[in-house]
Order: C-alpha cells, then structure tokens, then sequence
C-alpha cells in the first residue's frame, strides 16, 4: 500500500450513494479521536492480494521482523464489496484492540486486526468513540504528529 495525496474529502464525495453518507459519518467521528494527525488515502494491493483504498489515520512508520520499514496507520477505514471494514493497529496488554474490545461495538465481525460491519447503524457510536479514544493513547509514543 502506498501513501497517496489524495483530498479525503474529494475521496468520500466520490463515493457511492450506498456508502457516502455512512463514511463520512464515521471519518468525522474517527478525525475527532485522531485530532491533530494526519489523515492519508493508501491505495494498492492489501492483504491477500486484493486492490484497496484505506483513509489511515495517524501514521506512522513500523519495522516488519525482516526489518523493512512500512508506511501504515493506527485505524484505517475501507469500502468493501459488502461492508465497510475498520482496520487497528492498537495493541493492549499484547493483543490487537480489535480483538479485546471490538465485540462491545454492536453489530460486528472481528477480524485479527479488523473489524468489519454494515453500516453506522451497526455501531454504538458511544463504544466507538471509547475504542478511538483507547487506540490513540495505545499509539500514542509511535504516532507521527
């Protein structure tokens, strides 16, 4: 995946009527728990080899165990074909946040590092705005910005 400059805001009005409305809801609530970091579209091939496009928000750079570096974010946002998907890099007490804490967030599908869902209407927004406010101060010493 790489890092693209492309305007978020040109982005989710490019959206599809079905998912526009739903992702600009949730990249205002998630802009607000990441207030003050960067906010970045990535495009290219994702895990498993499919072609994606992710708003990551809070970036910053990681070492994979061979020791290259990658570009990445602390929660990302993406359209699939059936569902939107939440992707966190939070680690708590050694286990992905989304893993520890995503089941509180209403009607969800946990992923390792994911958390997929219908729509805004699947969530407890309140939940949400916790889990954002966690998986920032989990990052909090690696975040750029």
């Amino acid at each position: 995946m790489e890092r693209t400059d492309t305007n978020i805001d040109e982005y989710l009005a490019s959206l599809p009527d079905d998912v526009r409305d739903d992702m600009i809801t949730l990249d205002g609530i998630i802009s607000e728990a990441m207030t003050g970091l960067d906010k970045i579209l990535y495009t290219g091939t994702f895990w498993g080899g499919s072609d994606q496009e992710i708003i990551g928000y809070g970036p910053y750079v990681y070492t994979r165990p061979n020791g290259v570096e990658v570009d990445w974010f602390v929660i990302g946002l993406a359209v699939q074909k059936n569902y939107l998907s939440m992707y966190v890099s939070a680690v708590d007490d050694g286990e992905y946040l989304s893993k520890s804490r995503g089941d509180r967030l209403g009607k969800v599908k946990i992923g390792s590092s994911s958390i997929s869902f219908k729509g805004v209407d699947d969530l407890d927004l309140d939940e949400l705005r916790s889990f954002l406010d966690r998986a920032r101060e989990l990052s909090g010493e690696y975040l750029d910005g």
